[in-house]
């Protein structure tokens, strides 16, 4: 269990999602808090989480806080600066409308600075969001309202990737506000070895994501198609677009070496990374950062990932995984194929992986960077108000 080096009583964590969700954010905000906060006997686990998490700020005496740790953009609007704070990027919406950066329609990276114009063309043009005119402007007015008071705001700024913190900075807000930490990810709770000859001999590779386009499994069955005979795909996810994949696999003649779990639980998805040797990473939107990566590495699993967005930041090339170019089939069957005909760059990628990951992801980690970052906007703060005082 961590232990901060300053009093988290009154810091609290501002955010509206579900924790029992799973997804990506979720499982951060959860896990950040239980870290942070000291051993509780005396509650469950999930309620200790909740007692440290705000689901609204606009009642609340501010002056009251140690410091508020902003997770949702809403509560930008109701931040009085009476305590000290910051804001956490997890994904694009704070500075692109449709949340992707994704032109679907192009197949293309959006390379666009937010604006009315540019973005209602992505919309209806280039497919990134909704073509629904009601949709368009509910998307462009969340983005736009929070970033406009970000911009009004002085709390410092968290990016979860050197390319989220660019984009940010593209957006407008002012370079030495925004500072990079990427995320940590628990251990897992089971007790996980290096691959075995046992495991690999079973070529078995792993998916783990939504089923929806921009999340490239199109791209990975039609590469699949062109690996190894003997080599079997887990998928664990769902989506409104798994019909169509599932359509595409039986077309591509890959319904016998593909096992589509559906949604996983913390147990079921456990399983599926003991039992691969590589998990895959196909991505077509610029990830934020992508928790995948991290989590495999836990694991001693190579990643084999498309080079976009934040995911470079988090495999080196040849020593971690292999990077591909999106949508590249034929780079991504070669990858799969490397991998799969040799156990010892598998195991050794999955190796160096994982002392990656102790040395950079675990949440520890991830805790102690926060919490220096905590230390400095407090102190600063404080120093602030008492010059702000000597003035008046």
């Amino acid at each position: 269990m961590s232990k901060n080096v300053i009093n988290t009583e009154m810091i609290y964590h501002c955010t509206n999602t579900n924790l029992n969700g799973g997804g990506g954010i979720e499982t951060y905000v959860a896990s950040l808090v239980f870290s942070q906060i000291s051993e509780v006997k005396s509650i469950s686990r999930q309620e200790a989480v909740h007692q440290h998490i705000l689901k609204s700020i606009q009642t609340e005496n501010q002056k009251r806080f140690k410091l508020l740790h902003i997770h949702d953009p809403e509560f930008l609007a109701d931040l009085r600066e009476e305590c000290p704070a910051i804001f956490t990027l997890h994904n694009h919406c704070s500075y692109c409308p449709s949340g992707t950066k994704y032109l679907a329609d192009r197949d293309k990276i959006c390379d666009r600075v937010m604006n009315p114009l540019g973005c209602v063309w992505g919309h209806i043009v280039d497919g990134c969001g909704s073509r629904r005119p009601q949709k368009i402007f509910g998307n462009w007015w969340n983005a736009y309202n929070p970033l406009t008071n970000l911009k009004k705001l002085k709390i410092p700024v968290i990016a979860n990737s050197e390319y989220v913190r660019q984009q940010i900075i593209n957006a407008g807000i002012a370079p030495e506000r925004v500072i990079t930490l990427r995320c940590g990810v628990q251990l897992p709770k089971v007790v996980t070895e290096p691959l075995t000859r046992t495991i690999y001999q079973n070529q078995r590779i792993l998916f783990a994501g939504r089923i929806v386009p921009d999340k490239g499994l199109e791209w990975l069955l039609k590469a699949l198609a062109k690996t190894e005979q003997h080599i079997h795909l887990d998928i664990a996810g769902d989506g409104w677009d798994k019909a169509n994949m599932e359509k595409l696999a039986d077309d591509l003649g890959l319904s016998d070496r593909i096992t589509w779990h559906g949604w996983c639980n913390t147990e079921q998805l456990e399983t599926l990374y003991q039992k691969c040797l590589a998990v895959i990473f196909p991505s077509l939107w610029p990830e934020p950062a992508g928790l995948v990566t991290l989590e495999a590495y836990a694991r001693y699993r190579p990643v084999i990932a498309s080079a976009v967005g934040g995911i470079p930041e988090h495999l080196q090339d040849n020593k971690t995984g292999i990077l591909v170019s999106p949508n590249h089939v034929t780079q991504l069957a070669a990858a799969i194929n490397e991998l799969a005909t040799n156990y010892a760059k598998a195991r050794l990628m999955g190796e160096k992986g994982q002392a990656w990951y102790q040395e950079e992801f675990t949440i520890d980690v991830h805790v102690q960077r926060l919490t220096e970052i905590y230390t400095k906007t407090i102190a600063e703060f404080h120093a602030n108000s008492s010059q702000q005082d000597i003035k008046n």
